[in-house]
């Protein structure tokens, strides 16, 4: 009798922790937003909130994004932010369940971890496309190897929020794209521990979200088109290292290109010429500038063959490096706040009254805790990969490692050698390898068996 009792006294406690985690985990996940006294805004954001109202596409705002914004406009965008709050969490203990390791106490542990010491509560409480970068790794990954361990209406969740976020950006797109690819070469190896169903239903996400983009582009500006931008922001790195200085110094001579009188007079970073004052304005920024800046990219490639290819891998290297939470998120952001002043004047005055709008907003404290946990994690990522190696194991913990682990690359190489490196692009995906390592070390002092566990050998 008094088992019974001890029983159903532990289920009742139990059950009261999963009620109050279930209460205050969404609500800590977006804090910094609370805080602050409005979801935050960052450089890019009106860009996006634009896209409604202006009816005509700019270089790298995703149309889907900006109707997605528009859609919490009349909830002060609380419910962009509620949305994003509890898709991280539901991904979260999504996984750990799939990977055989969910209880209530890890699961709020590693949650509660991960708002305190990464970059994800943070992304979650902002206006821009960053939080769906890292989100949707996790959601391909769960769509691949987890299809047959959940619900029907869960694969439906995932394939459905897997497209939308990659329809968010071009970059997320990119990542996603090589993880299938990557995926289907590594087939042949790992057989049946990457299911032909899921690589099918997870590659078909990619081609719903570019229908998807393309659509929302024609019913916004009546043009069948991509997203424009990706020759201006390779153009703004390579000018950044160099490369255009010395091609239009090595063809200015015998070719009559726009930037000729001004090659002396280069900014020193992409963000000053694509962004600032800069002569890239004079000249009609992307749409006068678009043929010109395109062909300089291509032949520049072909000219300096060994300089890009030493250009690339330095930029990859940092921009692994460039791990620090807030970028482009200051209380100087002229764009965004210009944009909701026209196009949303009932958020006028909860926005001013924001810290940030105060310059109440500083991210110096922050990182002196996400920067040491981002690169240590990185690192303890590795020696996880490196030991399941030396062990000749693959369980799906050791996978969804190596899929973070490729996914941190290939986010480095498509934004850092493209865009140049910065602290924003890789903000939004080490948070990732913090959540590998903290269920490695739960698996590790806990009781659990790895799920699925196979030799690589097999």
């Amino acid at each position: 009798m008094s088992i019974t009792t001890d029983i159903l006294r532990a289920r009742a406690a139990g059950s009261f922790w999963l009620r109050l985690a279930a209460v205050a985990l969404p609500l800590l996940m977006i804090a910094p937003a609370f805080w602050n006294g409005y979801p935050l805004l960052q450089w890019d954001t009106g860009g996006y909130l634009a896209r409604w109202y202006e009816g005509y596409l700019v270089p790298s705002r995703s149309t889907v994004f900006g109707l997605y914004l528009h859609s919490g406009e009349s909830f002060g965008f609380w419910i962009n932010l509620a949305a994003q709050s509890l898709a991280a969490l539901w991904l979260l203990q999504l996984t750990l369940r799939v990977l055989g390791l969910m209880q209530t106490f890890r699961f709020v542990a590693i949650s509660l971890l991960l708002i305190l010491s990464t970059a994800l509560p943070w992304l979650a409480s902002m206006l821009l496309t960053d939080i769906f970068a890292g989100l949707s790794v996790l959601s391909l990954f769960l769509l691949i190897v987890g299809a047959s361990r959940i619900s029907g209406l869960e694969r439906l969740f995932l394939f459905g929020f897997t497209a939308f976020a990659a329809a968010t950006h071009s970059a997320t797109l990119g990542v996603l794209l090589g993880l299938c690819a990557i995926g289907w070469l590594a087939r042949p190896l790992l057989g049946p521990r990457l299911p032909l169903a899921g690589l099918a239903q997870a590659s078909l996400t990619l081609v719903v979200g570019g229908l998807m983009l393309v659509s929302v582009n024609h019913a916004l500006s009546g043009n069948w088109a991509w997203t424009p931008g990706g020759y201006g922001v390779a153009f703004g790195r390579m000018m950044q290292d160099g490369i255009v200085a010395r091609f239009l110094g090595d063809h200015c001579p015998r070719e009559n290109f726009k930037l000729c009188p001004y090659r002396n007079e280069l900014p020193a970073t992409a963000d000053e010429f694509l962004w600032g004052k800069s002569m890239f304005n004079t000249l009609g920024r992307f749409e006068g500038m678009n043929d010109e800046m395109s062909y300089i990219v291509v032949h520049s490639l072909a000219d300096y063959p060994a300089w890009q290819a030493g250009a690339a891998l330095r930029a990859l290297g940092q921009q692994m490096l460039h791990v620090a939470t807030g970028e482009g998120t200051n209380g100087w952001i002229p764009h965004a706040y210009g944009i909701i002043e026209r196009y949303i004047p009932a958020q006028i005055a909860p926005m001013r009254a924001a810290r940030q709008q105060h310059w109440g907003v500083d991210f110096e404290y922050v990182n002196w805790l996400h920067v040491p946990v981002a690169l240590l994690s990185m690192l303890a990522l590795l020696g996880l990969l490196a030991h399941a190696l030396a062990n000749r194991r693959l369980d799906d913990l050791t996978l969804l490692g190596a899929t973070v682990t490729l996914a941190l690359l290939g986010n480095a190489f498509i934004c850092g050698v493209i865009s140049g490196p910065h602290d924003r692009y890789g903000a939004r995906m080490v948070w990732l390898a913090t959540f590998v390592v903290l269920m490695a070390l739960s698996r590790h002092f806990g009781d659990d068996e790895p799920a699925d566990d196979t030799s690589a050998a097999a």
